[in-house]
């Protein structure tokens, strides 16, 4: 009798432990896929150890679960993939098998199930074909099945031993710059070379270059190079938008090579995606969540606007930023990084000053065009004087006509969607709330004229019927969104094309940004999304209406995140020899940030001189301890007895908790959130102390049986 075999198995779960099962099956080895059952539902897991034995001892055999399938026809996974799931997990405070779930999400594996059992199939008539064709007699016969045996090796999914290496990305007629790579003027190939220098010392490098630069340029290059090499790159953006712009360009220097991946493509095209890039050379464009495909021999990672927040994943776990995993990805493959920004964070610009990376700054613009002139609009001065039309000041709608008029375009920022962002009766004064959520709904207009109340946070609609639920006076919209702001522009500029660029459009997103990207839009009016890395070469005039919403969170990163805003969105007029304006309408003209903007202050060192202060990173590690339940008498006690646990957990002097806190909204979906914030010195113990917390909170889900309130935010944005 065979003696019984035994594996562990990472699964799809928050398991601080791998199951071990017993494997009547021979040859497997990590990496291979099986399925097993865990607490009664079934499971595709990841062989982690195919020699479990002594696992297997101290569980006892009557405890262990056979292995139900070997899923022989799902691609492995690579011992690269399963190490850096556990740095990121290890990093994170979350489980390898919480990241496994992020990088094969259910309905990922289900579709590989079915392409898997195709392929089995397929391979089955296959051979059958061959058979038949080496059998057949007649000339005509044996054609024919020539011809059914080269339909079923077409029809073979990517990958397949016989079959084609798949569809082949879309050709590109190439010119000499395609052939070649872009040319580069004298400052890009002063920042290339020092780039360059900055991979052979084993650093990671980061380009610090204004708007209009001509940052894409040098991605491209180092890219080309790469790949000639024989390795493979991968080029992040912050937003899929911005992938969209990016796409056309990029292919067209690498038609072969060139692959897309973000949410907004079908699971099948993203699985498409994932089997390309593990049989043929590749440069994926993707946004943070393509760290997670199974990359192979990868030699270069790009990270374009570094900056920005939309890398970082607020949930579910693991909340991983995307720009610090893809340097933990470089370091696994010993690939170079480079990051890119106009405004590079604060913690970049830190590791620079540590020697962790190289800084090389590009301070011209690719066509030599000036920086954009800056004018402040004091609205609460024009209001007093008759001088704003609505949102708009008169200045402003002057400026708007002058740029019309000589054929240019014009985008203005408001950083609120909707039509306005809160309704308030005009008896009683109450502002009409989510029932779910601590915040104001926000009224949005249809094109009837009539209307309705959503919630931003929870997506909750309400009928809106203008009346106040309490009294019955009459509600008024305060404030104005992106709506609004599109209604008024069409009343003052009624012979402009306008268009509006914000989450509630997003069917449109990509149909907007290329007519105006064409000149067919003359102003477009949109949230955060039109002050991202967009190039529209028409644009002359950027404003940001009522701007002060920039201001004032309550975060110590806000003067930071409203700086970077503003500068991104100025960096997106005056581009091609043309000199642009960049208009701030602000009832605080004097704030500090306006002051860094317009007089070039150096404020990044002001703020990193104030995180000192304060011991704010990048000084320090934050973690948030976030707590979530929906009776607020147990939230709050929890998270007092939870302080206390964190305050006992034996971290090293230094380590300081605040809270239990609210946060600004302090109920989602019925949910109420407190805060626990935890700041680390960043010195030998961090690890040790992070993992500290983490088991403190473990250990006080399980006595306290409050499992399922409480997750781990590290490096919160």
């Amino acid at each position: 009798m065979a003696e019984t075999r035994f594996i562990q198995a990472l699964l799809p779960l928050r398991l601080k432990w791998e199951p071990v099962y017993s494997c009547p099956f021979d040859g497997l080895t990590v990496g291979d896929r099986v399925k097993v059952e865990f607490g009664g539902k079934e499971y595709v897991g990841v062989v982690t150890d195919s020699d479990a034995a002594k696992a297997a001892s101290e569980l006892g055999a009557g405890r262990i679960k056979p292995v139900i399938e070997y899923l022989d026809g799902l691609d492995r996974i690579s011992r690269t993939e399963l190490q850096f799931w556990r740095e990121v997990s290890d990093y994170y405070l979350c489980t390898p098998g919480e990241v496994y779930k992020a990088a094969y999400p259910m309905g990922k594996v289900e579709e590989e199930e079915v392409k898997a059992r195709i392929r089995i199939r397929l391979l089955e008539r296959l051979a059958r074909k061959e058979e038949q064709i080496e059998k057949a007699r007649r000339n005509d016969t044996r054609a024919r099945y020539i011809a059914e045996r080269d339909a079923i090796l077409k029809a073979l999914p990517f990958g397949s031993a016989q079959g084609p290496v798949g569809e082949q990305s879309r050709t590109t007629a190439q010119g000499p710059e395609q052939e070649h790579g872009p040319e580069l003027s004298e400052a890009q190939t002063e920042a290339y070379s020092k780039i360059k220098e900055a991979f052979k010392s084993g650093k990671t490098a980061l380009l610090n270059g204004v708007t209009g630069s001509g940052k894409t340029e040098i991605y491209i290059k180092l890219a080309r190079e790469t790949l000639e090499k024989g390795r493979n790159v991968l080029f992040l953006v912050p937003e899929i938008a911005l992938s969209r712009q990016l796409e056309e360009r990029v292919r067209s220097f690498f038609p072969d090579e060139f692959q897309v991946f973000h949410s907004a493509e079908s699971s099948a095209r993203r699985i498409e995606v994932a089997s390309f890039i593990k049989h043929r050379s590749y440069l994926v464009l993707g946004t943070r969540s393509s760290v997670f495909l199974p990359h192979r021999d990868l030699g270069l990672i790009i990270v374009d606007e570094e900056h920005d927040s939309s890398y970082k994943q607020d949930n579910p776990a693991p909340r991983y930023n995307g720009r610090d995993t893809a340097i933990m990805l470089a370091n696994i493959f010993k690939a170079n990084a480079i990051l890119g920004s106009a405004t590079p964070s604060l913690e970049s610009l830190y590791n620079c000053s540590a020697g962790r990376f190289v800084q090389v700054d590009l301070t011209r613009r690719f066509f030599d065009a000036a920086d954009s002139d800056i004018e402040i609009i004091d609205t609460i001065t024009e209001r007093k004087k008759n001088g704003m039309v609505g949102s708009f000041s008169r200045k402003l709608v002057e400026l708007i006509n002058k740029a019309l008029e000589k054929g240019e375009q014009v985008a203005l920022l408001r950083e609120r969607r909707a039509y306005s962002p809160v309704v308030q009766c005009e008896e009683c004064g109450k502002i009409v709330r989510c029932k779910r959520c601590d915040v104001a709904l926000s009224l949005h207009r249809r094109q009837d004229g009539t209307g309705k109340l959503v919630c931003h946070y929870c997506g909750k609609v309400y009928a809106y019927t203008a009346l106040c639920p309490d009294c019955g006076g009459n509600l008024r919209p305060i404030g104005a969104g992106t709506q609004k702001i599109e209604e008024e522009a069409k009343a003052l500029f009624p012979d402009a094309r306008i268009a509006r660029l914000d989450s509630d459009n997003r069917k449109q997103e990509a149909e907007v940004i290329k007519a105006f990207s064409e000149g067919g839009i003359d102003i477009l009016i949109g949230t955060r999304m039109v002050a991202k890395g967009f190039d529209f070469s028409g644009l002359s005039l950027v404003a940001v209406i009522q701007a002060d919403s920039l201001l004032g969170q309550q975060d110590y990163r806000a003067d930071e995140h409203a700086l970077q805003m503003l500068e991104q969105f100025r960096g997106r007029c005056g581009r091609r020899n043309r000199k642009g304006l960049f208009v701030i309408q602000t009832s605080q003209p004097d704030h500090p940030v306006y002051k860094a903007v317009t007089e070039g202050a150096s404020a990044a060192s002001s703020f990193i001189a104030e995180r000192k202060l304060f011991g704010y990173p990048p000084f320090s590690r934050v973690t948030n301890v976030v707590l979530k339940d929906y009776n607020q008498s147990r939230l709050d006690l929890m998270g007092r007895n939870l302080a206390d646990a964190i305050s006992h957990a034996g971290m090293t002097e230094g380590v300081s908790a605040v809270g239990p806190y609210p946060p600004p909204i302090e109920m989602v979906a019925r949910e109420h959130i407190r805060i626990i914030r935890v700041l680390f010195p960043k010195n030998r113990f961090l690890k040790t102390n992070k993992r500290l917390l983490s088991d403190a909170v473990e250990r006080f889900e399980s006595e306290r049986k409050y499992s399922g309130h409480i997750f781990l935010d590290v490096d919160p944005v």
